[in-house]
């Protein structure tokens, strides 16, 4: 199985700049876990953009929809912000026949104490397991699109509606 992984952006791909004190979205973290896993299966990464969630709006969620439409690929993993990504999720889930796992961090990637690699992990556990559809992968959890929020005042992904 192939999957290909879609970089947006992210808390998952942030940086701290000393200077600016401040995070600023930098380069994608994802070849680097990938390899420090030493995943054994194929792959393919693409940076489509470097966004914060905050910052993501209808017409880059159609241009991710349109990318996965257009293309060959039947197993995606999708890294995104966690504030938007039950948003995008929704977006996604007009698409047929692809299997689509969202995932992120809420913490940057580069940190010693990361929940990146969990997440990624379980993503793509899901994304190899589960029927075609749109999910959510975060902190231990699998969610439906359409049936998740982040709830920022516990900072973690909850069902909405019955149990994902």
């Amino acid at each position: 199985m192939h999957i290909r992984f879609i970089t947006t952006g992210g808390t998952i791909d942030k940086v701290y700049f000393d200077e600016l004190s401040q995070f600023e979205v930098g380069e994608s973290q994802m070849e680097h876990m990938l390899r420090e896993g030493l995943v054994q299966f194929d792959y393919d990464i693409v940076p489509l953009m470097k966004k914060d969630s905050l910052e993501i709006a209808d017409f880059d969620r159609t241009v991710l929809r349109d990318f996965i439409a257009a293309d060959d690929g039947t197993h995606y993993v999708v890294t995104h912000g966690t504030d938007t990504m039950p948003e995008t999720a929704k977006v996604l889930s007009r698409l047929e026949g692809k299997t689509i796992v969202l995932t992120g961090a809420l913490t940057p990637a580069r940190f010693r104490t990361t929940d990146a690699m969990f997440n990624v992990g379980m993503a793509v556990a899901a994304v190899q397991t589960l029927e075609p559809g749109v999910y959510i992968a975060m902190s231990g959890q699998v969610f439906k699109a359409g049936a998740v929020r982040k709830n920022r005042a516990e900072n973690r992904f909850e069902t909405t509606t019955g149990r994902s």
